[in-house]
Protein backbone atom coordinates (compact mmCIF):
# COMPACT_ATOMS: atom_id res chain seq x y z
CA UNK A 1 0.00 0.00 0.00
CA UNK A 2 1.48 3.41 -0.90
CA UNK A 3 1.47 6.12 1.77
CA UNK A 4 -1.15 8.88 0.67
CA UNK A 5 -0.30 12.11 0.26
CA UNK A 6 0.15 14.18 3.92
CA UNK A 7 0.77 10.75 5.98
CA UNK A 8 4.02 10.28 7.74
CA UNK A 9 5.12 6.47 8.29
CA UNK A 10 4.30 5.24 11.83
CA UNK A 11 7.90 4.70 12.58
CA UNK A 12 7.32 3.44 16.22
CA UNK A 13 10.61 3.34 18.25
CA UNK A 14 11.81 1.54 21.32
CA UNK A 15 11.15 3.80 24.68
CA UNK A 16 14.38 5.21 24.90
CA UNK A 17 15.77 5.71 21.15
CA UNK A 18 14.78 9.05 21.41
CA UNK A 19 18.12 11.74 20.15
CA UNK A 20 19.72 13.28 22.85
CA UNK A 21 18.62 17.18 22.41
CA UNK A 22 15.11 15.87 22.18
CA UNK A 23 12.74 18.55 23.38
CA UNK A 24 11.23 18.03 27.16
CA UNK A 25 7.83 15.87 26.53
CA UNK A 26 4.52 16.41 27.42
CA UNK A 27 2.35 13.90 29.04
CA UNK A 28 -1.30 14.11 28.74
CA UNK A 29 -2.76 11.51 31.76
CA UNK A 30 -6.13 9.91 32.97
CA UNK A 31 -8.42 7.24 31.74
CA UNK A 32 -6.11 6.53 28.19
CA UNK A 33 -8.60 5.06 25.77
CA UNK A 34 -6.67 2.82 23.44
CA UNK A 35 -7.35 0.20 20.71
CA UNK A 36 -6.63 -2.52 23.17
CA UNK A 37 -8.92 -1.60 26.12
CA UNK A 38 -9.04 1.48 28.66
CA UNK A 39 -6.16 1.75 31.33
CA UNK A 40 -7.95 3.27 34.20
CA UNK A 41 -5.10 5.75 35.47
CA UNK A 42 -3.08 5.76 32.12
CA UNK A 43 -0.28 8.39 30.34
CA UNK A 44 0.31 9.07 26.95
CA UNK A 45 3.68 10.34 26.69
CA UNK A 46 4.38 13.07 23.32
CA UNK A 47 7.46 14.23 21.95
CA UNK A 48 7.34 16.69 19.07
CA UNK A 49 4.40 15.54 16.54
CA UNK A 50 4.60 11.99 17.52
CA UNK A 51 3.62 9.50 20.43
CA UNK A 52 6.50 8.23 21.71
CA UNK A 53 4.94 6.11 24.99
CA UNK A 54 1.34 5.16 26.10
CA UNK A 55 0.78 2.62 28.80
CA UNK A 56 -0.25 2.67 33.15
CA UNK A 57 0.99 5.87 34.63
CA UNK A 58 2.65 3.43 37.33
CA UNK A 59 4.91 1.57 34.46
CA UNK A 60 6.40 4.74 32.64
CA UNK A 61 9.92 3.58 31.22
CA UNK A 62 12.55 5.59 33.79
CA UNK A 63 13.38 7.80 30.95
CA UNK A 64 9.82 9.69 31.63
CA UNK A 65 8.78 8.28 34.78
CA UNK A 66 9.33 11.54 36.65
CA UNK A 67 7.56 13.63 33.86
CA UNK A 68 4.27 11.07 34.37
CA UNK A 69 5.03 11.15 37.99
CA UNK A 70 4.69 14.85 38.02
CA UNK A 71 1.54 15.53 35.97
CA UNK A 72 -1.43 16.24 37.82
CA UNK A 73 -3.99 13.71 37.92
CA UNK A 74 -7.77 15.38 37.47
CA UNK A 75 -10.79 13.61 38.29
CA UNK A 76 -12.99 12.43 35.56
CA UNK A 77 -10.47 12.99 33.21
CA UNK A 78 -10.47 10.88 29.64
CA UNK A 79 -7.49 10.56 27.17
CA UNK A 80 -8.87 9.89 23.90
CA UNK A 81 -7.18 9.81 20.14
CA UNK A 82 -7.71 12.67 17.76
CA UNK A 83 -11.05 11.68 16.04
CA UNK A 84 -11.54 11.30 12.37
CA UNK A 85 -14.76 12.26 10.79
CA UNK A 86 -15.50 10.39 7.22
CA UNK A 87 -18.06 12.63 5.90
CA UNK A 88 -19.00 16.12 7.09
CA UNK A 89 -20.53 19.01 5.22
CA UNK A 90 -19.15 22.18 7.66
CA UNK A 91 -19.75 23.86 10.47
CA UNK A 92 -19.65 27.15 12.04
CA UNK A 93 -22.09 28.97 9.90
CA UNK A 94 -19.84 27.44 6.70
CA UNK A 95 -20.97 24.49 4.40
CA UNK A 96 -18.08 22.95 2.46
CA UNK A 97 -20.91 22.69 -0.33
CA UNK A 98 -20.89 26.39 -0.30
CA UNK A 99 -17.61 27.88 0.62
CA UNK A 100 -16.54 30.12 -2.54
CA UNK A 101 -12.80 31.19 -0.13
CA UNK A 102 -10.29 28.93 1.45
CA UNK A 103 -10.81 31.19 4.33
CA UNK A 104 -14.71 30.38 4.88
CA UNK A 105 -13.68 26.64 4.53
CA UNK A 106 -11.24 27.07 6.46
CA UNK A 107 -13.66 28.26 9.60
CA UNK A 108 -15.65 25.15 8.89
CA UNK A 109 -13.05 22.77 9.51
CA UNK A 110 -11.29 24.23 12.50
CA UNK A 111 -15.37 24.17 14.29
CA UNK A 112 -14.50 20.76 14.68
CA UNK A 113 -11.01 20.46 15.24
CA UNK A 114 -11.61 22.37 18.33
CA UNK A 115 -14.25 20.29 19.05
CA UNK A 116 -11.98 17.27 19.25
CA UNK A 117 -11.90 16.05 14.98
CA UNK A 118 -8.29 16.34 14.16
CA UNK A 119 -8.87 14.93 10.90
CA UNK A 120 -11.67 16.24 8.96
CA UNK A 121 -12.57 14.25 4.81
CA UNK A 122 -14.70 17.79 3.96
CA UNK A 123 -17.81 16.62 1.68
CA UNK A 124 -19.62 17.99 -0.82
CA UNK A 125 -23.23 17.34 -2.27
CA UNK A 126 -24.51 17.05 -5.46
CA UNK A 127 -24.32 19.61 -7.82
CA UNK A 128 -23.79 20.64 -11.93
CA UNK A 129 -19.97 19.60 -12.85
CA UNK A 130 -18.91 23.23 -13.01
CA UNK A 131 -19.93 24.00 -9.40
CA UNK A 132 -18.11 20.40 -7.84
CA UNK A 133 -14.86 21.21 -9.87
CA UNK A 134 -14.45 24.43 -8.41
CA UNK A 135 -15.31 23.58 -4.84
CA UNK A 136 -13.05 20.20 -5.04
CA UNK A 137 -10.41 22.64 -6.36
CA UNK A 138 -10.48 24.75 -3.14
CA UNK A 139 -10.97 22.40 -0.65
CA UNK A 140 -7.79 20.93 -2.37
CA UNK A 141 -5.70 23.86 -1.04
CA UNK A 142 -7.12 23.02 2.52
CA UNK A 143 -5.48 19.26 1.99
CA UNK A 144 -2.23 21.00 1.13
CA UNK A 145 -2.42 23.06 4.19
CA UNK A 146 -2.88 19.85 6.21
CA UNK A 147 -6.55 22.12 7.26
CA UNK A 148 -8.29 18.49 5.89
CA UNK A 149 -7.54 15.15 5.35
CA UNK A 150 -9.29 14.41 2.41
CA UNK A 151 -12.24 15.35 -0.12
CA UNK A 152 -15.80 13.60 -0.36
CA UNK A 153 -17.81 13.90 -3.45
CA UNK A 154 -21.81 12.75 -2.22
CA UNK A 155 -22.69 12.08 -5.46
CA UNK A 156 -24.00 13.30 -8.38
CA UNK A 157 -24.14 9.35 -9.49
CA UNK A 158 -26.74 9.01 -6.97
CA UNK A 159 -30.85 7.69 -7.13
CA UNK A 160 -33.40 10.28 -7.21
CA UNK A 161 -35.39 8.13 -5.55
CA UNK A 162 -33.79 8.01 -2.45
CA UNK A 163 -32.15 11.53 -3.07
CA UNK A 164 -33.07 13.16 0.36
CA UNK A 165 -31.54 16.44 0.95
CA UNK A 166 -29.75 16.10 -2.67
CA UNK A 167 -30.52 17.95 -5.39
CA UNK A 168 -32.17 15.25 -7.72
CA UNK A 169 -32.21 18.20 -10.64
CA UNK A 170 -28.01 17.77 -10.65
CA UNK A 171 -27.81 14.16 -10.69
CA UNK A 172 -26.69 12.17 -13.47
CA UNK A 173 -25.78 8.55 -14.54
CA UNK A 174 -22.23 7.01 -13.46
CA UNK A 175 -19.69 9.28 -15.31
CA UNK A 176 -15.76 8.13 -15.36
CA UNK A 177 -14.77 11.21 -17.48
CA UNK A 178 -16.66 13.59 -14.71
CA UNK A 179 -14.49 10.92 -12.03
CA UNK A 180 -11.13 11.40 -13.51
CA UNK A 181 -12.15 15.16 -13.77
CA UNK A 182 -12.53 15.72 -9.72
CA UNK A 183 -9.61 13.77 -8.91
CA UNK A 184 -7.20 16.29 -11.28
CA UNK A 185 -8.63 19.39 -9.49
CA UNK A 186 -8.60 17.47 -5.63
CA UNK A 187 -4.88 16.84 -6.86
CA UNK A 188 -4.20 13.92 -4.74
CA UNK A 189 -6.93 14.88 -2.70
CA UNK A 190 -9.95 12.81 -3.49
CA UNK A 191 -10.97 10.15 -0.64
CA UNK A 192 -14.07 8.91 -1.41
CA UNK A 193 -16.90 9.16 -3.44
CA UNK A 194 -20.61 7.91 -2.25
CA UNK A 195 -22.79 6.24 -5.51
CA UNK A 196 -25.91 4.33 -6.02
CA UNK A 197 -24.51 0.96 -7.35
CA UNK A 198 -27.87 0.73 -9.62
CA UNK A 199 -26.94 3.61 -11.92
CA UNK A 200 -26.34 3.71 -15.19
CA UNK A 201 -22.29 3.38 -15.45
CA UNK A 202 -21.50 3.12 -11.65
CA UNK A 203 -20.90 -0.75 -11.94
CA UNK A 204 -21.44 -1.80 -15.53
CA UNK A 205 -17.93 -3.05 -15.93
CA UNK A 206 -14.23 -1.63 -18.05
CA UNK A 207 -14.69 1.87 -17.60
CA UNK A 208 -17.01 2.92 -14.92
CA UNK A 209 -17.43 5.37 -12.62
CA UNK A 210 -15.92 2.61 -9.74
CA UNK A 211 -13.03 2.07 -11.51
CA UNK A 212 -12.08 5.55 -12.40
CA UNK A 213 -12.44 5.95 -8.63
CA UNK A 214 -10.14 3.34 -7.34
CA UNK A 215 -7.77 3.96 -10.46
CA UNK A 216 -7.62 7.89 -9.03
CA UNK A 217 -6.26 6.71 -5.53
CA UNK A 218 -9.89 6.88 -3.94
CA UNK A 219 -13.08 4.64 -2.46
CA UNK A 220 -16.01 3.80 -3.66
CA UNK A 221 -18.79 4.46 -0.71
CA UNK A 222 -22.23 3.36 -1.58
CA UNK A 223 -25.35 5.44 -0.77
CA UNK A 224 -28.13 7.29 -1.37
CA UNK A 225 -29.46 3.84 -3.29
CA UNK A 226 -32.85 2.42 -3.97
CA UNK A 227 -30.56 -0.77 -4.94
CA UNK A 228 -31.68 -4.81 -4.66
CA UNK A 229 -29.18 -6.68 -2.28
CA UNK A 230 -28.18 -8.43 -5.31
CA UNK A 231 -27.51 -4.88 -6.80
CA UNK A 232 -25.45 -3.62 -3.62
CA UNK A 233 -23.87 -7.28 -3.79
CA UNK A 234 -22.68 -6.76 -7.22
CA UNK A 235 -21.13 -3.40 -6.43
CA UNK A 236 -19.27 -4.10 -3.24
CA UNK A 237 -17.63 -7.55 -5.35
CA UNK A 238 -16.05 -5.44 -8.05
CA UNK A 239 -15.63 -2.40 -5.59
CA UNK A 240 -13.20 -5.14 -3.78
CA UNK A 241 -11.97 -6.79 -6.86
CA UNK A 242 -10.46 -3.14 -8.28
CA UNK A 243 -9.18 -2.30 -5.08
CA UNK A 244 -6.99 -5.33 -4.51
CA UNK A 245 -5.44 -5.10 -8.06
CA UNK A 246 -4.54 -1.25 -7.30
CA UNK A 247 -1.38 -0.27 -5.36
CA UNK A 248 -2.09 2.83 -4.28
CA UNK A 249 -5.43 2.12 -3.20
CA UNK A 250 -6.74 3.44 0.67
CA UNK A 251 -7.88 0.53 1.67
CA UNK A 252 -9.23 -2.85 0.83
CA UNK A 253 -13.11 -2.12 1.90
CA UNK A 254 -14.95 0.43 0.41
CA UNK A 255 -17.77 1.91 2.61
CA UNK A 256 -21.32 2.62 2.94
CA UNK A 257 -22.14 5.95 2.86
CA UNK A 258 -24.86 6.58 6.76
CA UNK A 259 -26.47 3.27 6.80
CA UNK A 260 -29.90 3.07 6.50
CA UNK A 261 -30.35 6.82 6.11
CA UNK A 262 -31.05 7.60 2.18
CA UNK A 263 -31.25 3.82 1.79
CA UNK A 264 -34.52 1.54 0.73
CA UNK A 265 -35.83 0.11 4.17
CA UNK A 266 -35.27 -3.60 4.74
CA UNK A 267 -38.36 -5.42 4.28
CA UNK A 268 -37.97 -9.44 4.54
CA UNK A 269 -39.07 -10.35 1.67
CA UNK A 270 -37.15 -7.69 -0.07
CA UNK A 271 -33.53 -7.01 1.87
CA UNK A 272 -32.62 -4.36 -0.03
CA UNK A 273 -29.34 -2.27 0.69
CA UNK A 274 -29.16 -2.26 4.19
CA UNK A 275 -28.89 -5.82 4.82
CA UNK A 276 -26.45 -6.79 1.95
CA UNK A 277 -24.01 -4.08 3.55
CA UNK A 278 -24.64 -5.09 7.17
CA UNK A 279 -23.59 -8.65 5.44
CA UNK A 280 -21.09 -7.17 3.93
CA UNK A 281 -19.53 -5.48 6.82
CA UNK A 282 -19.93 -8.43 8.90
CA UNK A 283 -17.75 -10.72 6.50
CA UNK A 284 -14.91 -7.70 6.70
CA UNK A 285 -15.91 -6.26 3.41
CA UNK A 286 -17.29 -3.07 3.80
CA UNK A 287 -17.04 -0.52 6.51
CA UNK A 288 -20.60 1.01 7.61
CA UNK A 289 -20.93 4.83 8.52
CA UNK A 290 -23.55 5.40 11.17
CA UNK A 291 -24.76 9.51 12.02
CA UNK A 292 -25.35 8.42 15.63
CA UNK A 293 -26.33 11.66 16.51
CA UNK A 294 -29.86 10.84 18.41
CA UNK A 295 -31.32 12.09 15.37
CA UNK A 296 -31.12 10.04 11.91
CA UNK A 297 -30.94 6.41 14.22
CA UNK A 298 -32.35 5.20 17.47
CA UNK A 299 -29.94 3.71 19.76
CA UNK A 300 -30.90 0.50 19.58
CA UNK A 301 -30.04 0.40 15.93
CA UNK A 302 -26.65 1.59 16.83
CA UNK A 303 -26.24 -1.11 19.10
CA UNK A 304 -27.50 -3.83 16.93
CA UNK A 305 -25.12 -2.49 14.48
CA UNK A 306 -22.07 -2.20 16.31
CA UNK A 307 -22.96 -6.18 17.76
CA UNK A 308 -23.68 -7.62 14.39
CA UNK A 309 -19.85 -6.52 12.67
CA UNK A 310 -18.40 -4.66 15.09
CA UNK A 311 -16.48 -1.51 15.79
CA UNK A 312 -13.83 -2.44 13.25
CA UNK A 313 -16.72 -2.42 10.77
CA UNK A 314 -18.01 0.92 11.56
CA UNK A 315 -17.00 4.64 11.05
CA UNK A 316 -19.50 6.86 13.42
CA UNK A 317 -19.77 10.17 11.40
CA UNK A 318 -21.25 13.55 12.01
CA UNK A 319 -22.61 14.52 8.18
CA UNK A 320 -22.70 17.74 9.99
CA UNK A 321 -24.34 20.93 7.55
CA UNK A 322 -23.11 24.56 8.05
CA UNK A 323 -25.40 24.72 11.54
CA UNK A 324 -22.97 22.75 13.76
CA UNK A 325 -21.83 24.82 16.65
CA UNK A 326 -24.39 27.39 15.69
CA UNK A 327 -27.76 28.37 16.83
CA UNK A 328 -31.10 27.24 15.29
CA UNK A 329 -31.89 29.19 11.96
CA UNK A 330 -32.11 28.96 7.82
CA UNK A 331 -29.48 27.53 6.10
CA UNK A 332 -28.17 26.08 3.21
CA UNK A 333 -26.86 23.04 1.90
CA UNK A 334 -25.34 23.22 -1.64
CA UNK A 335 -28.36 24.24 -3.83
CA UNK A 336 -31.72 23.73 -1.04
CA UNK A 337 -32.92 25.77 1.91
CA UNK A 338 -32.77 23.83 5.42
CA UNK A 339 -34.15 25.29 8.53
CA UNK A 340 -32.94 24.31 11.82
CA UNK A 341 -34.57 23.80 14.61
CA UNK A 342 -33.77 22.18 18.23
CA UNK A 343 -31.20 21.16 16.51
CA UNK A 344 -32.75 18.91 13.63
CA UNK A 345 -31.72 20.01 9.80
CA UNK A 346 -34.72 19.40 7.63
CA UNK A 347 -35.22 20.97 4.10
CA UNK A 348 -37.50 23.72 4.25
CA UNK A 349 -38.80 23.10 1.46
CA UNK A 350 -42.14 20.15 1.39
CA UNK A 351 -39.74 18.28 -1.06
CA UNK A 352 -39.27 14.96 -0.05
CA UNK A 353 -40.67 14.42 2.96
CA UNK A 354 -39.43 11.81 5.79
CA UNK A 355 -41.25 9.51 7.15
CA UNK A 356 -42.50 11.74 10.04
CA UNK A 357 -43.89 13.73 7.47
CA UNK A 358 -41.76 16.87 7.62
CA UNK A 359 -38.64 18.04 5.22
CA UNK A 360 -35.81 15.71 4.98
CA UNK A 361 -33.49 15.77 7.30
CA UNK A 362 -30.42 17.62 5.71
CA UNK A 363 -27.36 16.71 7.39
CA UNK A 364 -26.61 16.73 11.10
CA UNK A 365 -25.74 19.44 13.33
CA UNK A 366 -23.63 17.52 16.05
CA UNK A 367 -19.39 17.00 16.41
CA UNK A 368 -18.05 13.70 16.00
CA UNK A 369 -17.30 14.07 19.95
CA UNK A 370 -21.05 14.74 20.40
CA UNK A 371 -21.84 11.15 17.97
CA UNK A 372 -19.46 9.09 20.17
CA UNK A 373 -21.08 10.57 23.85
CA UNK A 374 -24.85 9.94 22.12
CA UNK A 375 -23.46 6.06 20.99
CA UNK A 376 -22.16 5.54 24.60
CA UNK A 377 -25.25 6.70 25.93
CA UNK A 378 -27.14 4.45 23.99
CA UNK A 379 -25.26 1.61 25.44
CA UNK A 380 -21.93 1.22 23.06
CA UNK A 381 -18.71 0.63 25.42
CA UNK A 382 -16.43 3.81 24.99
CA UNK A 383 -13.55 2.01 24.01
CA UNK A 384 -16.09 0.77 20.71
CA UNK A 385 -17.34 3.77 20.02
CA UNK A 386 -13.76 5.39 20.20
CA UNK A 387 -12.43 3.19 17.87
CA UNK A 388 -15.30 3.47 15.31
CA UNK A 389 -14.43 7.47 15.61
CA UNK A 390 -11.18 7.63 15.35
CA UNK A 391 -9.24 3.93 14.22
CA UNK A 392 -11.45 2.53 12.13
CA UNK A 393 -12.21 5.31 9.93
CA UNK A 394 -8.19 6.10 9.92
CA UNK A 395 -7.86 2.43 8.58
CA UNK A 396 -10.21 3.18 6.04
CA UNK A 397 -8.05 6.10 4.51
CA UNK A 398 -4.87 4.24 4.89
CA UNK A 399 -3.50 6.25 7.21
CA UNK A 400 -1.63 3.87 9.94
CA UNK A 401 -0.21 7.57 11.71
CA UNK A 402 -3.75 8.60 12.47
CA UNK A 403 -6.75 7.27 14.75
CA UNK A 404 -5.06 5.50 17.74
CA UNK A 405 -3.16 6.13 21.24
CA UNK A 406 -0.08 4.27 20.16
CA UNK A 407 3.26 4.98 19.77
CA UNK A 408 4.94 5.90 17.48
CA UNK A 409 1.33 7.42 15.25
CA UNK A 410 1.03 11.32 14.91
CA UNK A 411 0.10 12.65 18.28
CA UNK A 412 -3.35 13.97 17.94
CA UNK A 413 -5.07 13.53 21.13
CA UNK A 414 -8.48 14.24 22.78
CA UNK A 415 -8.83 15.11 26.74
CA UNK A 416 -12.32 15.26 28.12
CA UNK A 417 -13.92 15.27 31.03
CA UNK A 418 -16.56 12.91 32.51
CA UNK A 419 -19.41 14.03 31.01
CA UNK A 420 -17.04 13.59 27.17
CA UNK A 421 -16.82 17.13 26.61
CA UNK A 422 -13.83 18.83 25.25
CA UNK A 423 -11.13 20.36 27.56
CA UNK A 424 -7.84 20.25 25.43
CA UNK A 425 -7.16 19.27 22.02
CA UNK A 426 -3.85 18.53 20.70
CA UNK A 427 -3.18 17.90 16.74
CA UNK A 428 0.28 16.88 16.02
CA UNK A 429 1.44 17.43 19.34
CA UNK A 430 0.05 21.48 19.42
CA UNK A 431 -2.57 22.49 21.46
CA UNK A 432 -5.37 23.67 19.38
CA UNK A 433 -6.72 27.05 20.58
CA UNK A 434 -10.51 27.92 21.36
CA UNK A 435 -11.33 24.75 22.89
CA UNK A 436 -14.58 24.86 24.97
CA UNK A 437 -17.75 23.23 24.71
CA UNK A 438 -19.24 26.23 23.15
CA UNK A 439 -22.34 24.32 21.26
CA UNK A 440 -25.50 26.37 21.45
CA UNK A 441 -28.35 24.69 23.82
CA UNK A 442 -30.48 22.36 22.17
CA UNK A 443 -33.45 20.81 22.53
CA UNK A 444 -32.88 18.11 20.54
CA UNK A 445 -31.42 14.37 21.04
CA UNK A 446 -27.52 15.66 20.04
CA UNK A 447 -27.03 18.18 23.18
CA UNK A 448 -29.12 16.02 25.32
CA UNK A 449 -26.83 16.65 28.87
CA UNK A 450 -26.26 13.33 31.01
CA UNK A 451 -27.55 14.37 34.49
CA UNK A 452 -24.67 11.76 35.47
CA UNK A 453 -21.24 12.90 36.06
CA UNK A 454 -19.89 8.83 35.93
CA UNK A 455 -19.80 7.09 32.31
CA UNK A 456 -21.74 3.54 33.31
CA UNK A 457 -19.02 1.17 33.94
CA UNK A 458 -20.35 -1.12 31.31
CA UNK A 459 -19.27 1.21 28.75
CA UNK A 460 -15.64 1.71 29.45
CA UNK A 461 -14.01 -1.89 29.78
CA UNK A 462 -11.67 -2.88 27.39
CA UNK A 463 -13.10 -4.82 24.11
CA UNK A 464 -11.99 -7.83 22.37
CA UNK A 465 -9.69 -6.60 19.49
CA UNK A 466 -11.18 -5.64 16.53
CA UNK A 467 -11.70 -7.26 13.57
CA UNK A 468 -12.00 -6.77 10.37
CA UNK A 469 -35.33 5.79 8.63
CA UNK A 470 -35.46 8.70 6.62
CA UNK A 471 -33.27 9.78 3.51
CA UNK A 472 -31.34 12.36 3.96
CA UNK A 473 -27.75 14.05 2.90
Amino acid sequence: MSTPRGAEPADAQPADAQPADAQPVVVERGQVVSPRGVIADGAVVIDGERIVWVGDAAEAPPRWADAVAATVVVPGRSVLPGLVDLHNHGGGGVGFPDATTVDEARRAAREHLRHGTTSVVASLVTAPRDVLLARTGLLADLVDEGEIIGIHLEGPFLSARRCGAQDPGAMTPGDAGLVREVAVAARGGLATMTVAPEAPGVVDGGDDAVAALVRAGALPSFGHTDASAEQVDAGVVRARALLAGHVGALSARPTATHLFNGMRPPHHRDAGPVAACLAAAARGELVVELVADGVHLDAATVRAVFDLVGPGAVALVTDAMAATGMPDGDYELGALAVRVQGGVARLASPDGVDGDGGGAIAGGTAHLLDVVRATVLGGVRLVDAVLAAATTPAEVLGRPDLGALEAGRRADVLVVDDDLRPVRVRRAGRVVQGVTDSSPARTGPVSTTRTSTTLPASVSQPSPAATGSADQS
